[in-house]
């Protein structure tokens, strides 16, 4: 017989033989009759059976089996009020494929809460949970939905990679390593080679992949190995373009979502809320909303992640968004590939994206311009002429470009309400956790 899928079982089968195949999440012996809650990938039933319509020795075994055992039964499915979805399977035969140890090293039946750094040291139980699990089901959706967005808007995947001679970022957050003698590095970000897979011609690309940041932050939104979405478009007018391409994704994304992940965001209690459009601000501007707040921010600095979160109270209050768009960025706190304003050239025409009170993205319009180029690394100290493989790039005809970077993670953790980013990665990195 060929095994079926709990979610596809319907009330409507009614006598109908099946065969399910799953963990055991929950065996209650009421007497004569015993009851086994199986969960697959999909969904969890009640299974019932009674002294009297099976075998003495089965019967017998069941209140031996302990919860996350692995088991396939067979049965037929029977309409009953009392159980939760309406109908349930009579079991006629029952196999245990994998028995589990007890005790469980962490509770698989969320009736008790496990610290996460013990649920991560168990990630393969922890998963077992409906609502973990869902959270995993959720973000593979949305990966697909970013690709399927990106696809329909003429962008191009690319995979760039991720052992480096050099960056174009800050050295002083790269993990280094011995290659074959030499030194590498584990690439931060797919900075040189977006902008070059834009100048060769491909014009608008993508990658969706890990990236590292050697970094000792103790808090809720930091790693140490991250997934990025990464976008790089060319001829673009400035950096308006890239922001309503993010601003595109990320109301469609969200609708998508909302439609696809029904079940998910059920279990997760979570309400999406689609933008009708994301409003757009300066950093001064902010800065003076803030401190109209009671925050203070210094000439020249970002917001902080108290600042970040307080502008994001004061955004979805005045125009009901959990997205803002920050923009104008000082030159001194950029990267020297980032395109000054003409208007003012001590900012950038770059730009943060809040949502829900972290900055989950940040881009810019790009200087194309080898000579420029050349004169705004020396002013950080830079001299691209001795990063060839990136100084060339723009020596041989660059069109106008920008783009931006994403933190899946952190887009996840934002929109499913998780406490911290770890929450949203099955196996996270940090500087205390390299295992497992």
């Amino acid at each position: 017989m060929e095994r079926s899928f709990i979610s596809e079982l319907t009330e409507k089968e009614n006598n109908k033989k099946v065969l399910i195949k799953g963990w055991v999440s929950e065996i209650r012996s009421l007497g004569k009759v015993q009851f086994i809650v199986l969960r697959d990938k999909t969904d969890s039933i009640q299974c019932v059976v009674h002294k009297d319509e099976i075998k003495s020795d089965l019967f017998n075994k069941i209140p031996k089996i302990s919860i996350e055992s692995v088991l396939e039964i067979e049965g037929k499915l029977k309409t009953s009020k009392q159980a939760k979805k309406g109908f349930e399977i009579t079991i006629e035969d029952l196999n245990i494929l994998s028995e589990s140890l007890t005790p469980l090293p962490i509770d698989t039946s969320e009736k008790s809460k496990t610290m996460i750094d013990k649920r991560l040291d168990y990630r393969f139980l922890d998963l077992r949970r409906p609502q973990i699990n869902a959270i995993f089901k959720t973000r593979s959706k949305v990966f697909n939905i970013v690709s399927n967005f990106f696809d329909s808007k003429g962008f191009y995947s690319i995979n760039t990679p991720k052992i480096t001679a050099a960056g174009v970022e800050s050295g002083a957050e790269q993990f280094s390593i011995d290659y074959f003698g030499k030194e590498a590095f584990l690439t931060q970000s797919p900075q040189v080679y977006k902008q070059m897979f834009v100048v060769a011609g491909l014009e608008r690309v993508y990658e969706i992949g890990e990236v590292f940041r050697a970094e000792k932050s103790h808090t809720t939104r930091h790693l140490t190995e991250f997934t990025g979405i990464d976008l790089e478009m060319g001829f673009i007018k400035d950096e308006n373009d890239v922001m309503n391409v993010l601003e595109e994704l990320m109301k469609y994304l969200l609708k998508e979502v909302k439609e696809k992940c029904k079940n998910e965001l059920e279990l997760l209690n979570v309400k999406i809320d689609v933008p009708k459009k994301i409003p757009r601000i300066t950093l001064e501007e902010a800065k003076k909303l803030v401190e109209k707040k009671g925050k203070k921010v210094k000439e020249n600095e970002d917001l902080d992640a108290e600042g970040e979160k307080l502008i994001s109270e004061i955004i979805k209050e005045k125009y009901d968004s959990d997205f803002v768009f920050i923009t104008l960025y000082p030159w001194e706190k950029k990267p020297f590939y980032h395109m000054r304003d003409p208007k003012n050239k001590k900012v950038t025409k770059s730009f943060d994206l809040v949502y829900k009170g972290v900055e989950i993205s940040s881009g810019s319009q790009r200087e194309h311009n080898y000579n420029v180029l050349k004169e705004q690394s020396k002013e950080k100290g830079i001299d691209i002429d001795k990063m060839s493989f990136y100084a060339d790039i723009f020596k041989y005809g660059a069109p106008p470009h920008g783009g931006a970077g994403i933190g899946f993670d952190r887009l996840i953790q934002r929109m499913l309400n998780l406490e911290n980013v770890r929450e949203a990665i099955l196996l996270p990195r940090d500087p205390e956790r390299l295992t497992p």
